[in-house]
């Protein structure tokens, strides 16, 4: 079995964007991050966000507002991001809280901006295969991951544990146009460790501590656990219980594993939208 960690993935990443980086005309690619509130979890993504463009040289301002913020205050507050010029890119921590209409600032945000695949139209063009759209940035971080391993999807079948907008769905669907045959499950599928069992990959976006064991793992598995948790120590761990895994072909730590990846399909999403802007520019 072999440990895919996220920093051999992103080795290659990262120096590609360095690479573009060095040649850019004009002015650097700009990031606005938006944070409502102080979810541990969102200051924790921020702060590896901001430390990856810093890394890369590419800019980026973060706003911050209050979690008692109403859906008018934030929509006028996100409207001016939205309409800044200098902005190339927006990445909107979420989930916001429940003061505000999520639903209503997805549709609202300029799909060209919106590098973490959240507006409808963006959805839509993942959903129909299109390839100028943004998929949600931890969904193809899984891509590039799978493409590093250099196991042909096509025909391969996969299981998905989790069906969120965040990862589940739009992943199926990246899956889906590489040509492997893919299963969603969720926490209401039965049978759920005969039906992983079938998986030549199998990923995990569920969300419960090594939920994960040998029992749904077929032999010679790939596997990706997409799962961010804390254990009954209060570390960090993933879905998988991976120290007791030993028939995958390759499996993904957590930390380490596929949140290294995010961060630089990010900084890659915020690269194609500042491409974008300066041909409109044009």
């Amino acid at each position: 079995m072999e440990l895919l960690k996220g920093s051999t993935v992103t080795k290659k990443i990262n120096e590609d964007l360095k690479q573009t980086l060095s040649s850019w005309k004009g002015s650097l690619p700009h990031l606005a991050i938006i944070r409502v509130g102080d979810n541990p979890d969102d200051i924790s993504y921020e702060k590896s966000a901001a430390k990856k463009m810093e890394f890369l040289g590419i800019s980026h301002t973060i706003y911050t507002y209050p979690k008692t913020i109403s859906t008018q205050e934030f929509r006028t507050a996100f409207q001016k991001i939205n309409e800044d010029s200098s902005i190339d890119a927006i990445l909107l921590l979420r989930p916001l809280p429940s003061s505000i209409d999520e639903k209503e600032i997805a549709e609202i945000i300029h799909p060209t901006k919106d590098i973490d695949g959240i507006s409808p139209i963006n959805i839509a063009k993942i959903f129909s295969g299109e390839k100028d759209g943004f998929a949600p940035c931890t969904a193809e971080a899984v891509m590039e991951m799978l493409s590093y391993t250099d196991i042909p999807l096509s025909g391969k079948t996969a299981v998905i544990i989790g069906r969120s907008l965040v990862v589940g769905k739009p992943l199926s669907m990246l899956l889906l146009n590489q040509n492997a045959t893919v299963t969603i499950c969720h926490s209401k599928t039965k049978n759920l460790p005969s039906i992983c069992k079938t998986a030549d990959i199998l990923i995990s976006c569920i969300g419960r501590p090594h939920m994960i064991d040998a029992s749904y793992i077929k032999e010679n598995a790939v596997v990706i656990d997409v799962g961010i948790n804390f254990d009954e120590n209060g570390s960090l761990c993933g879905d998988v219980d991976s120290d007791n895994i030993t028939q995958a072909s390759f499996i993904t730590p957590v930390p380490g594993g596929v949140g290294a990846v995010t961060t630089s399909i990010l900084a890659k999403h915020v690269l194609k939208a500042a491409f974008i802007h300066q041909k409109l520019k044009d």
